[in-house]
C-alpha cells in the first residue's frame, strides 16, 4: 500500500500486488474502478493477473483511503481524475502502464489514452459505456429527477439495492455477494459519490475516441443495459485496434459475475503486446 502525498491536492493511496518475479522487472497494470467503488472491488482479479503483472489499484480520489480534501463541487472533473492517474505513474517511476477500467474507470482510461497517448500501453474497457443514455437516466432515477436525487430522497442504501437488482447482478446472485458489494459501497462518502454521480451523468467520452492509439479490449456483457449496442458501435468504429469479447451476460458488473474470464481475457490480451508467457508448468 501506498500514499501520495502532494501540495494543493488530495492524497492519492493505491495498493501494489505483485507477486512477479523480482528479477523480470515486469510491467505495471492499473486497475481503475468504477463510480462511487474504491480498489477493493478488484480483489478477485488479483490472484490471476498479479504473478504476471504488477498490478495497481488506485482509490480515485475522496473514494476508499484517498483524500476527500478537495472542493467537491470543482474537484471531480474527468481532466483532475486523469491528472490524478498520472501522478501516480510518476510516483510508480514508470512511463507507460497497461490500463484496465470498469464503468466509469475505463472512461477515465479512454480519456487517460487520449490526453496521454505515451503513457498506456494498452486499454482495456471493462462495461464502459461512452455516455449514460437517456433511458438509463430514467432507469436509474428510479422515478424521481434524477439519479442524483433518487439516491437523495430514497436514501443511498435504498436506491443501491434496487439498482443492483434492476442492472448490476442477476437474480441468481451470491447473496453474500450483494450484501459485501452494498456495505462496501456504504463505506464511501455520499457526498463524495454524489459528486462522482454527477459527473458520469454528464460526461460523453466520443470525443476522445479517435485519439487514442493504444490497443483496447472490451469486456462488455452480453446486450447490455447501460452499455448498448449503439455505444459499442462507437467503440467499433472510432478506435483503430478494438477487439470486442461479450461475456454471457447482460448484467453491467461483469467483473464481479465474472472474474476468471475476464481477467484472464485480460492477461491475455496485454501479454501478447509484451511476449510476456503468462503461464506456467
Amino acid at each position: 500500500m501506498a500514499d501520495l502525498e502532494r501540495s494543493g491536492k488530495p492524497k492519492l493511496h493505491y495498493v501494489i500486488d505483485d507477486y512477479t518475479d523480482p528479477w523480470k522487472n515486469a510491467p505495471y497494470l492499473v486497475l481503475q474502478h468504477g463510480n462511487g467503488r474504491s480498489s477493493r472491488f478488484w480483489y478477485s482479479w488479483v490472484p490471476y493477473l498479479s504473478r504476471y503483472y504488477k498490478v495497481v489499484r488506485p482509490d480515485a480520489r475522496g473514494l476508499g483511503a484517498s483524500s476527500a480534501d478537495f472542493d467537491l463541487e470543482r474537484g471531480v472533473t474527468v481532466e483532475a481524475l486523469v491528472d490524478d492517474l498520472t501522478a501516480i505513474c510518476d510516483a510508480l517511476g514508470t512511463q507507460s502502464v497497461h490500463f484496465c477500467g470498469e464503468s466509469m474507470g475505463g472512461i477515465l482510461g479512454l480519456a487517460l489514452s487520449a490526453m496521454h497517448p505515451e503513457r498506456v500501453r494498452t486499454l482495456t474497457l471493462v462495461s464502459t459505456p461512452v455516455y449514460i443514455s437517456d433511458k438509463m437516466k430514467e432507469t436509474y432515477s428510479m422515478g424521481h429527477k434524477s439519479r442524483v436525487e433518487a439516491m437523495q430522497e430514497m436514501g443511498r442504501e435504498a436506491w443501491l439495492k434496487a439498482t443492483n437488482r434492476s442492472t448490476r447482478f442477476p437474480p441468481d446472485s451470491d447473496p453474500g455477494l450483494l450484501d459485501w458489494y452494498e456495505a462496501e459501497f456504504a463505506n464511501g462518502s455520499a457526498d463524495v459519490q454524489l459528486a462522482f454521480a454527477k459527473l458520469v451523468n454528464g460526461v460523453n467520452a466520443a470525443g476522445f475516441l479517435p485519439r487514442i492509439k493504444a490497443p483496447v479490449l472490451g469486456l462488455y456483457p452480453t446486450q447490455g443495459a447501460i452499455t448498448s449496442a449503439e455505444q459499442e458501435q462507437m467503440l467499433i468504429e472510432n478506435l483503430r485496434d478494438f477487439r470486442l469479447m461479450h461475456l454471457p451476460t447482460r448484467y453491467h458488473m461483469v467483473h464481479h459475475i465474472a472474474p476468471a474470464g475476464c481477467a484472464t481475457q485480460l492477461l491475455h490480451f496485454i501479454a501478447q503486446h509484451d511476449g510476456v508467457a503468462c503461464h506456467e508448468a
